[in-house]
């Protein structure tokens, strides 16, 4: 898979996304340390978008800025999105975060899971797809990269098209 080409629709079914973010520490090197230990996680090359660099979305006031991206990646066999999840989990705290004090407060590195192949779920655990990833340019600009045609389980529009209709308000600039 390469991420200059995209992926085709009918590839989507058996891909992962996921969401990185940071705004503590230096969060370009960790993105790419990050994005680097991902590959571990997936039985093919990852596919990985530019960095970008994000206004903070509903965080304390004079949050710093972040930087995001997405991977895509086929997970190992029998890896489910509970299993995943525990990984990314694991993978932050070594990354240095620390159970939070404050919703969205800045932290070295940020993991979610997006996407589970076409794979929907609600539990207490996990909601996926993700619920907000459909609403949020820090997802869908990078993501459009690596997946423009993707329809996120539940939605009816591909990555692209999500994109196109945000409002213009959050600040997203590649890096």
């Amino acid at each position: 898979m390469s991420a200059e080409c995209g992926v085709r629709s009918a590839e989507f079914q058996k891909l992962v996304f996921i969401a990185l973010g940071s705004n503590l520490g230096d969060s370009q090197k960790i993105i790419l340390d990050a994005m680097a230990r991902l590959q571990n996680f997936s039985a093919e090359p990852i596919l990985k978008s530019s960095l970008w660099e994000t206004s903070p979305v509903d965080c304390p006031p004079d949050s710093p800025k972040f930087v995001n991206a997405v991977v895509g990646l086929v997970p190992q066999k029998n890896e489910t999105p509970e299993s995943l999840l525990a990984k990314l989990q694991l993978l932050e705290k070594e990354f240095g975060r620390v159970q939070k004090k404050v919703l969205n407060e800045a932290r070295p590195l940020d993991l979610d899971l997006i996407a589970f192949g076409s794979g929907i779920q609600n539990s207490q655990e996990l909601v996926l797809p993700h619920p907000r990833a459909h609403e949020r340019r820090f997802v869908l600009q990078p993501l459009s990269e690596i997946a423009p045609d993707l329809i996120l389980p539940g939605q009816g529009k591909t990555v692209l098209q999500l994109l196109a209709g945000l409002p213009a308000d959050e600040m997203v600039t590649r890096l």
